[in-house]
């Protein structure tokens, strides 16, 4: 019984270390999301963290600054959508599609 244990305790270091390779490797992959056309861009990592913000001169109006506000906000959710995405298929490459409780993602 106690090799049994002393095993799967080495396949959940193993699944460890995969995991902080694929989160290593999420942080160096980017996704985009656009709004307004593409006036409105924001990048994310494989993380989901906002990297990057880029926005058209042409769409920048004092006079209407809400609907800047809404690109904004339907870039950044697109781009965060998209990394969660990427995040979901590269730790379902580790799980083999399985939902694990207590993993993060």
């Amino acid at each position: 019984m106690a090799k049994g244990f002393g095993n799967m305790m080495k396949q959940m270091q193993k699944i460890q270390q995969e995991m902080e390779r694929i989160q290593e490797e999420l942080a160096n992959k980017t996704v985009e999301g656009t709004a307004g056309g593409g006036m409105v861009k924001v990048v994310a990592n494989g993380k989901q963290e906002i990297l990057e913000v880029k926005i058209d001169p042409e769409v920048v109006n004092k006079d209407d600054v809400e609907m800047l506000e809404d690109l904004i906000v339907a870039a950044v959710n697109q781009a965060r959508e998209k990394a969660a995405e990427l995040q979901a298929e590269d730790m379902a490459k580790l799980t083999g599609g399985l939902k694990i409780p207590g993993l993060p993602f």
